[in-house]
């Protein structure tokens, strides 16, 4: 794969230089017909290494073009033309000087892009460990439930009677249900990652998603029920199903769990201009003001967790944001007016002619 990648990188340096280059002597040709003077041949040469070194990687491609501009420039374009003579005064100071642009720009844009490259891993070990931090937590809290109610009942089953022993099924039941759709998001994230957040997207009708996503959201809330309200128009989405899907029923989810009141959720599809935009309202008890900036980022405190009202919501929104980004879409959060809170998130597609 690395070999691959690098492969790629020579073919498309090697591509970026010829085109500046001869993008440079096709303005010099034309300039030619226009002009009396070859004074600006020079310049634009000057100006195609600093292009050349700015948009490609590494020094030898700068180098290659000052060598190629200073033929240029000496060759075919200044008088006499076609006639190489290096012992005319100023050739031998264009080429210094076009050699050390290509080396200055080369070394400033490699200095900026590593930078930049140690930035992204900082941003994104610091998402690791929140994300690590999250999933302990969320792991954490149903299996403590599920060790309890497993021990109450081995340790006090002539005790207990039937309704309790009911009971305490039903929690280690809920709790395991919880754990399952805790790993589907571990699983989620993971397929992103071994992709490098590549994934593979295939056009899919967004009524089918949105069906698939509720049939599923359903099994585990049946008595909070879901209005879908789906454009007349077949509407084909460019997704990867499987991710999409999930991010629709952590959403279906949150709308239940966090939402605290919520008596319905209304989900809707609609097309706007290169974009189907999916969204989930609800009319809970919303979203509390400063919660919502830190919803997708990875930041929430546990601590406000803890008190049972944004259990899991850091992972599962988080999740939800990776899978998005990944599609070249983006998500957001508002509380409605009406009250309720409502999420939404933004899939590009192609405009029909």
């Amino acid at each position: 794969m690395k070999q691959k990648d690098h492969q790629n990188h020579i073919l498309q340096d090697c591509l970026v230089t010829l085109s500046i280059l001869a993008f440079a002597s096709m303005i010099c040709i034309i300039l030619q017909r226009f002009s009396s003077t070859d004074t600006h041949v020079p310049l634009l040469f000057v100006l195609a290494v600093l292009c050349v070194s700015r948009f490609t990687h590494g020094y030898i491609y700068g180098i290659i073009a000052s060598v190629l501009a200073v033929i240029g420039v000496n060759y075919a374009f200044t008088y006499p033309y076609f006639v190489l003579d290096f012992s005319l005064t100023g050739y031998p100071l264009t080429f210094v000087a076009m050699l050390s642009v290509s080396i200055f720009v080369s070394a400033l844009t490699s200095q900026i892009k590593q930078q930049e490259k140690v930035r992204l891993e900082m941003e994104s070990e610091k998402m690791r460990a929140n994300l690590l931090r999250s999933i302990s937590h969320d792991i954490r809290t149903p299996l403590t439930s599920i060790v309890g109610s497993a021990s109450a009942i081995l340790e006090n089953d002539e005790q207990l009677e039937h309704e309790q022993r009911l009971e305490l099924v039903s929690d280690i039941r809920r709790e395991a249900e919880w754990l399952n759709r805790v790993v589907e998001n571990i699983l989620s994230i993971t397929r992103i990652n071994t992709n490098n957040a590549e994934i593979t997207t295939t056009p899919e009708l967004a009524e089918e998603i949105v069906s698939s996503a509720v049939n599923k959201y359903s099994r585990h809330f049946p008595d909070t029920p879901v209005e879908v309200m789906a454009p007349a128009e077949v509407l084909m989405v460019p997704m990867d199903a499987t991710l999409v899907e999930q991010v629709l029923v952590n959403l279906l989810e949150n709308a239940v769990l966090h939402g605290e009141t919520t008596t319905k959720i209304t989900l809707r599809v609609l097309k706007c201009t290169g974009e189907a935009v999916f969204i989930v309202e609800d009319d809970g008890r919303g979203i509390a003001p400063d919660i919502l900036p830190h919803l997708f980022d990875g930041t929430l405190p546990i601590g406000e967790m803890d008190a049972g009202q944004w259990r899991s919501m850091r992972i599962g929104l988080s999740i939800c944001q990776s899978i998005i980004t990944a599609h070249h879409g983006r998500i957001w959060a508002e509380n409605r007016e009406e009250g309720g809170a409502r999420f939404c998130f933004a899939l590009p597609v192609q405009d029909e002619e």
